[in-house]
């Protein structure tokens, strides 16, 4: 017969049955146990007293049993590890790990196994068991958020990619809103918070979130650095950031839990979809069979908790939508323009070689120096390499070379005098040589010497048949244009040789071969 001592609950009803007369087959039949069982409980209890008069409460009957019929300790076999019990905790006084003692063990002759020496230092070095308390909150107070990966979803042009669900629930409905995407960029992430706040109607006290950097860009958990983007939309919607400590997801288990039911609930078994079709059946999942389910943990329907209680207690949404601002710390190049998703924005060239912050919106893209104080304002490019720059922001010196033109260059030209006009219209006629640059320094000469001593150097230039740049420039600098032109003198053209035919050809015909 078993020794085994019966549960306490299950004593106190064969004492219940033995007190109404029944015998021990039909106890034993009832109670699905042996008979000599029930003999046993039986004299026991007639040796207590317990058979008739007032059945003894819970905590009594627990004493006798443990006073009168202590539960049997299996027998224990001798551990090969005890005769090296010594050595073990000398080890482990020296923070020795146990994998290994027992490879120690092993070179002094254990023969035994790693689960053997294990028990044995659990046992000299009980391990702490670190408890947890459950967090909760009061309606409307917090809202987790979380990405999690779930798969591989289609996008528009039918291309496979991984995909993530941003996942967003509030702490005391438990009520969810999930939407799949292909990044964790900034945009992502803060378009993912409006669409949330869009869905529940109203936006929470604060937000727990994870250190990604979407979020913080300096995970420390005494001062955490929080990206400019999430700081601004939470200041629009008025909700305060509260991020876990560095690796310790507990913090935030209601959201982990929901990550993972949205992996395995929803996800499991759909196969492959696209995003705007996984978005769209989502959405209702979260109204219909994840909101309308019977909770694990508060054992109420997280939607129709949220619509009763908690939306209300949520803070109204603002007027306006966030409008996406993704700030970003860029340098300003030797070119004069900092480099934002692919694109170029100019800035002031004093700024060159300085971090400066760009605030980029949908519509507009704006430029703070490390004071915060705006320096520049452009159009957001819609496609990458596109230029946005301002001429202001180029030096003075640095404009002419970058705006001029063969057009620029004649109109510029006729302003100065016919004879620039005419100098200029030669240059730039070369047919082989592109001679703009040279028209270019030409044209400046007027800001050293005036319109009227260039335009007399062009027609000096041009009476002599060499228009050129450097000729021009010759005239200028010596000051010959300031002289009087030279008195042309008239020689005839010869009407015959003046000396024979004979002595101008010479012997050509008497000329030896060079080979």
């Amino acid at each position: 017969m078993s020794e085994r001592r019966l549960k306490l609950m299950e004593i106190r009803e064969l004492i219940r049955h033995i007190r109404e007369g029944r015998s021990d087959r039909q106890i034993a039949k009832d109670l699905e146990i042996d008979r000599r069982t029930v003999k046993r409980y039986r004299e026991w209890g007639k040796e207590q007293g317990y058979l008739e008069g007032e059945l003894p409460n819970h905590e009594s009957l627990l004493k006798a049993l443990d006073y009168t019929m202590p539960e049997k300790t299996p027998p224990q076999n001798r551990s090969r590890a005890d005769p090296f019990r010594a050595r073990i905790e000398e080890l482990l006084k020296e923070k020795v790990k146990v994998t290994a003692i027992y490879d120690r063990l092993k070179d002094q002759g254990y023969a035994g196994s790693y689960m053997s020496v294990l028990r044995l230092a659990r046992k000299i070095e009980p391990k702490e068991v670190e408890t947890f308390t459950r967090k909760e909150c009061q309606p409307g107070e917090e809202a987790e958020i979380d990405f999690g990966y779930v798969g591989m979803m289609r996008d528009g042009e039918g291309n496979f990619r991984k995909t993530w669900a941003f996942v967003m629930v509030l702490g005391w409905s438990r009520y969810a809103y999930v939407e799949f995407v292909f990044n964790q960029k900034v945009e992502t992430w803060l378009r993912c918070h409006r669409n949330a706040l869009e869905f529940f109607g109203g936006v929470p006290r604060r937000c727990v979130i994870d250190n990604l950097k979407s979020g913080i860009t300096q995970a420390i958990w005494d001062d955490p650095q929080v990206q400019m983007a999430y700081r601004e939309c939470a200041e629009h919607y008025g909700f305060l950031i509260l991020p876990c400590r560095p690796a310790t997801p507990e913090h935030k288990g209601k959201v982990e839990g929901g990550v993972s039911y949205v992996q395995g609930r929803f996800m499991g078994g759909r196969g492959l979809m696209s995003l705007v079709q996984g978005n769209r059946e989502v959405r209702k999942w979260c109204e219909e069979e994840a909101g309308m389910r019977v909770h694990g943990t508060t054992k109420e329907q997280p939607r129709r908790r949220f619509e009763e209680i908690e939306k209300k207690r949520l803070k109204t949404l603002p007027v306006a939508p966030y409008d996406l601002a993704i700030w970003k710390k860029s340098k300003l190049h030797r070119d004069c323009h900092v480099v934002f998703d692919g694109s170029y924005y100019s800035a002031p060239f004093r700024l060159v070689g300085q971090s400066l912050w760009v605030c980029a919106g949908t519509r507009q893209v704006r430029i703070f120096n490390g004071k915060y104080e705006l320096v520049a304002t452009h159009e957001r490019a819609t496609q990458p390499g596109t230029r946005r720059t301002h001429r202001d922001h180029y030096p003075p010196e640095k404009l002419p070379g970058l705006e001029r033109t063969r057009e620029s260059c004649l109109a510029q030209a006729e302003d100065q005098g016919l004879a620039v006009q005419k100098a200029v219209e030669q240059i730039l006629a070369d047919p082989v040589v592109d001679r703009i640059h040279q028209a270019g320094r030409l044209l400046r000469l007027s800001e050293k010497y005036g319109s009227k001593r260039l335009n007399d150097a062009c027609q000096r230039a041009l009476d002599y048949g060499d228009p050129a740049y450097k000729t021009i420039k010759g005239i200028l600098k010596h000051n010959l244009d300031q002289e009087d032109p030279p008195i042309a003198v008239q020689i005839p053209p010869a009407c015959t040789f003046l000396r024979p035919t004979s002595e101008l050809v010479g012997g050509l015909a008497e000329v030896p071969s060079w080979n």
